[in-house]
């Protein structure tokens, strides 16, 4: 599993689109947060903290994350080198936490450069230091644990086709669903008291809760639960590609 794991990173980022996404999220990044005008400026804001950022950063996942993940199990099955796998002396489940592994991990490299941000803020802060740190470190991890969620997605997304594109647009899809779509849905139907527990099945209610600078027992199992579902969804779609 661990030569699939490096392969992985190997094939993003030694090609130019591995580059190219993870300079385009940096740039949206610093361009929303630092140099157009707006309620997502943090030189705007009247307050020392990265609220604006947590905010802005799953949108920008919607576009970052598919393309991550799109060429995983896809470009596999085009070129058939899914059939090479399944002869090498790896179980289906770890090609498929492998590639999931890869994913998180590009996340997390994409997520380092911002820690100038934190730096930043801390300093420019009146007094300096004014920042709540310990809210800003659960709110980046709340970040990392959406991404994996959108990463899982990501996975079984390519893992329904061959073609990338189709991947592509298919985790973006899914993605949107359950972090606004189940939230949207409970926050404007009359379902009463249904309508907690259809945005309780969003990713936003749980990134939300945990922005707030608590994580909760149950937002993690919520996130694990949501991984787990959708790996051993890409497993079964993998063990059909076998018959």
């Amino acid at each position: 599993m661990r030569a699939l794991f490096f392969k992985e990173i190997n094939s993003f980022l030694s090609s130019v689109i591995g580059y190219v996404f993870i300079l385009i999220f940096l740039i949206a990044s610093i361009s929303a947060h630092w140099l157009v005008p707006s309620t997502f400026n943090l030189l705007d804001a009247n307050e020392a903290d990265l609220i604006p950022f947590f905010y802005l950063s799953p949108w920008i996942f919607f576009v970052l994350i598919p393309a991550i993940t799109m060429r995983s199990i896809a470009e596999e099955r085009r070129t058939g080198t899914i059939e090479l796998l399944f002869t090498r002396p790896i179980s289906d489940f770890e090609i498929i936490f492998a590639k999931y592994l890869a994913g998180l991990t590009l996340l997390v490299i994409s997520l380092i450069p911002t820690i100038v941000y934190v730096i930043s803020i801390y300093y420019l802060g009146k007094p300096v230091g004014s920042i709540d740190l310990g809210a800003t470190v659960t709110s980046y991890i709340g970040l990392i644990l959406l991404g994996s969620a959108f990463v899982s997605i990501g996975i079984f997304a390519s893992a329904l086709t061959n073609s990338q594109i189709v991947a592509f647009i298919s985790a973006m899809f899914l993605c949107f669903i359950f972090y606004i779509g189940f939230f949207m849905v409970g926050n404007f139907s009359q379902f009463g008291e249904l309508d907690y527990y259809i945005k309780y099945i969003g990713i936003d209610f749980h990134y939300e809760s945990i922005k707030k600078g608590v994580i909760d027992s149950g937002d993690i199992i919520y996130f694990l639960s949501l991984n787990t579902l959708f790996l051993f969804a890409s497993l079964t779609v993998i063990k059909t590609l076998k018959k």
